[in-house]
């Protein structure tokens, strides 16, 4: 039975699996079959399997993926050499020549620093809204102010004489 009931959720891993992942395989007779189908047919989880290829290096990934394939019920097409396929296949993951991973070797604590800016992000994007927030609040309290009843002007409407007032010296 596939294992991918308990695995981390494909979202999580990077998208650059995919082209690896859906790329094809000659079954034979004109049927291909994706790495992505071929890996759950090995009762592997082809998201997992990709990313520890991918941090292999290329021999040693292009090795593993020839073993698999070869391991295929019914094994690869005749007209195949599963390491040829194997290599052709290896080249489209990504083998630490992208930049986060060189980062990642050159610098120990590249994911610390990235953490600390995705948590100032959210920090700053907080104060923004909260700034907004009482801003808002600010301009509603500001324009409902009860406006001051002009009493000179009611006693004069009610036909009384407005009073002075009392004057103190």
């Amino acid at each position: 039975m596939l294992k991918m009931a308990n695995s981390a959720l494909a979202s999580e891993f990077p998208s650059e699996l995919g082209g690896f992942l859906y790329a094809t395989i000659d079954e034979g007779g004109g049927r291909l079959l994706s790495v992505l189908s071929m890996l759950a047919r090995l009762d592997l989880d082809p998201w997992q399997e990709a990313a520890g290829l991918a941090r292999m290096p290329r021999e040693n990934a292009i090795q593993r993926l020839a073993v698999l394939i070869a391991a295929l019920p019914g094994g690869p097409s005749a007209r195949q050499d599963s390491n040829a396929v194997a290599s052709r296949l290896i080249k489209l993951l990504p083998h630490g020549d992208s930049s986060n991973s060189a980062l990642r070797d050159v610098l120990p604590g590249f994911d610390a620093l990235s953490n600390l800016r995705a948590f100032v992000y959210v920090v700053i994007l907080n104060l923004l809204f909260l700034a907004i927030a009482f801003g808002t609040q600010y301009l509603l309290a500001t324009d409902q102010l009860p406006a001051q009843p002009d009493h000179a002007h009611l006693s004069v409407a009610n036909g009384a004489t407005p009073k002075a007032p009392p004057l103190t010296k």
